[in-house]
């Protein structure tokens, strides 16, 4: 199974997204609860903090979202995020329900696929190139 690194993504777009779910839809804030709605199959968007400290509070949601086929994302600080639902700080959110925001959210997991799908095809090549790379070193060392 190839290894997916992080897709970039807009955080503007998902604050926006978030903004919009908790007033037309549901959202569910901190760590604990993300955990409950990704584990409930709940979460269509789960969104952590890049700045949380230790990294060991949120680096389950990645694994557990990408298991029960939730979007996941790092973007912005505590303070961004908690800003985006009316909080002073929080580490971690979670779309269940994205009400007017329904649109957005299927754009930016649309966009997110497309990015992981070039970054597969990427990493193929590479895994292809090497591949030649030590063919070619072993037929060198065997005509020498």
């Amino acid at each position: 199974m190839i290894q997916l690194k992080m897709v970039e993504i807009d955080e503007k777009q998902v604050f926006a997204i978030i903004a919009k779910a908790k007033e037309s839809g549901s959202i569910k804030i901190g760590v604990n609860e993300v955990t409950k709605a990704i584990e409930r199959g709940q979460a269509k968007l789960v969104v952590a903090a890049n700045d949380v400290s230790p990294a060991e509070i949120i680096a389950h949601l990645e694994g557990l979202s990408s298991e029960m086929k939730a979007v996941y994302a790092a973007a912005g600080s505590k303070a961004e995020l908690g800003a985006a639902v009316g909080l002073k700080t929080t580490t971690a959110i979670a779309v269940t329900d994205a009400g007017a925001a329904k649109k957005d959210l299927e754009a930016l997991v649309a966009s997110m696929a497309e990015e992981k799908t070039e970054e597969v095809k990427t990493e193929e090549v590479a895994e292809e190139v090497a591949e030649e790379v030590k063919t070619e070193e072993k037929t060198e060392e065997k005509s020498e």
